[in-house]
C-alpha cells in the first residue's frame, strides 16, 4: 500500500495484477520481479520480442494472459504514449484488460472510486452481507455491495485493504473473526457460519483427453522442440512434438501416431489438469540423427530448457522422458 499522496506506478499495478489473476501471491512473486527487471517500463515490454514475454512467462499458466500483456503495452505505447488511461473505461478497452484489473489500476494507481473485486473481496462481502446466492450468480450483487462500501477517498488503500483482510483474516477455513473490523457488522458470522460463505456452485467434473508426447533426443543430447500456433490453448508456446488432444477413448496415443518414423520407446504417462479438462499424455522416447524433413522445428541443448517458452505441461512430458534435464535448474534454484 503506498504512502497517503503517493500513487504507484500504473504499469506496476497492472503487470501485477495480470500476473495475479487465478494465481497465488509466493507464485507470482519471482516472475513480477523478473519481469521488472528484463522490462522496466511498458515502452520496454513492447518493444520486446514475442518469444522473450512467453519464455519469461514460462510455468506460470493461463498462457492467454502473456500474449495478452504484449498485446496491451504495445497498444498503450502506440496508441497512448505510453501512459495507460486513468479511466475504468479507457482501461477496458485495452487488450486483455476486463472489468476486475480496469477497477484495480483506477482505484490503485489513478485513485478512481471504483470497485475492485477479486476472490478476496467477494469472500468478505459475501460473509458481511450472508449473500445466499451461488457464485457465479452472486456476481452482480457482490459487486454492488462492493461499490457502496467502496469510499471516494483512497479507494485505491481500500481496495487492498479489503484483498489483505481475505488475504490474511476472512480466510476461506478459520477465518480469524475476532481480528475482523467488520464482525460487528458480520452477518455470516452472527448466523455463526461465516465458512458457508460464498456459496458455490456444485463442481462438474473435469472431462479427460489424452494424447502423447514425442521426445526425440539427438547424439548430442539435444531435444526436438517446436513452435505452437499462435491461437488456441497455449499458443506460442514450446513444446516436444505431440499429437492432438482428444476426449476419445480410442484416441491415437501410441507410437504410430508419432510425427516422423523412429524407434520409439514408451516413457509412460503425465497428467496435467487445465482449467476445463485433465490431459493425460502417454510418452514416447526416441535417440535420433537427424530432424525429419520439412520440419519446422529447432534442436535445443537440455541445459538451456529453463530458458525456453516450455509450458508445465511440456517440463512434466521432458522430464517423465529425461529423468535428469532439468535437475541442474532445480540445484540452482534450491
Amino acid at each position: 500500500m503506498a504512502a497517503r499522496g503517493v500513487r504507484p506506478d500504473p504499469y506496476h499495478v497492472w503487470l501485477s495484477e495480470v500476473m495475479l489473476q487465478q494465481t497465488t501471491v509466493p507464485a507470482v512473486k519471482s516472475y513480477f520481479a523478473k519481469f521488472l527487471d528484463l522490462w522496466p517500463t511498458v515502452a520496454a515490454l513492447a518493444a520486446a520480442p514475442n518469444e522473450d514475454v512467453m519464455a519469461a512467462w514460462a510455468g506460470l499458466g493461463y498462457y492467454a494472459r502473456a500474449r495478452n500483456l504484449k498485446k496491451c503495452a504495445e497498444a498503450v505505447v502506440r496508441d497512448h504514449g505510453g501512459r495507460f488511461p486513468d479511466t475504468e473505461d479507457g482501461l477496458k478497452a485495452l487488450p486483455g484488460i476486463g472489468d476486475y484489473t480496469a477497477a484495480a489500476v483506477a482505484a490503485i494507481a489513478f485513485d478512481r472510486q471504483a470497485a475492485v473485486m477479486d476472490g478476496n473481496i467477494e469472500r468478505v462481502v459475501s460473509r458481511i452481507y450472508a449473500i445466499s446466492t451461488p457464485l457465479p450468480a452472486a456476481k452482480p450483487l457482490i459487486r454492488q455491495k462492493v461499490a457502496a462500501l467502496t469510499p471516494t477517498d483512497r479507494p485505491g488503500d481500500f481496495a487492498q485493504g479489503m484483498m489483505d483482510l481475505g488475504a490474511t483474516i476472512c480466510t476461506p477455513k478459520r477465518p480469524a473473526c475476532a481480528l475482523c473490523p467488520f464482525r460487528e457488522d458480520c452477518r455470516a458470522l452472527a448466523g455463526d457460519e461465516p465458512e458457508r460463505f460464498p456459496v458455490k456452485a456444485a463442481k462438474k467434473e473435469k472431462p479427460v483427453r489424452q494424447g502423447a508426447a514425442f521426445v526425440a533426443v539427438n547424439a548430442e543430447g539435444e531435444i526436438l522442440l517446436r513452435r505452437r500456433a499462435e491461437s488456441g490453448l497455449l499458443g506460442g508456446m514450446t513444446e516436444v512434438p505431440t499429437t492432438g488432444w482428444t476426449a476419445r477413448i480410442d484416441g491415437e496415443t501410441g507410437a504410430e501416431a508419432a510425427p516422423f518414423a523412429a524407434d520409439w520407446a514408451p516413457s509412460g504417462t503425465v497428467t496435467h489438469v487445465f482449467t476445463h479438462f485433465e490431459l493425460r499424455l502417454s510418452v514416447w522416447r526416441a535417440q535420433v540423427t537427424a530432424a525429419p524433413d520439412g520440419d519446422d522445428g529447432w534442436w535445443e541443448p537440455v541445459t538451456n530448457l529453463e530458458r525456453q517458452a516450455l509450458p508445465t505441461v511440456m517440463k512434466k512430458a521432458i522430464a517423465q522422458a529425461i529423468p535428469r534435464a532439468f535437475e541442474k535448474t532445480s540445484r540452482d534454484n534450491s
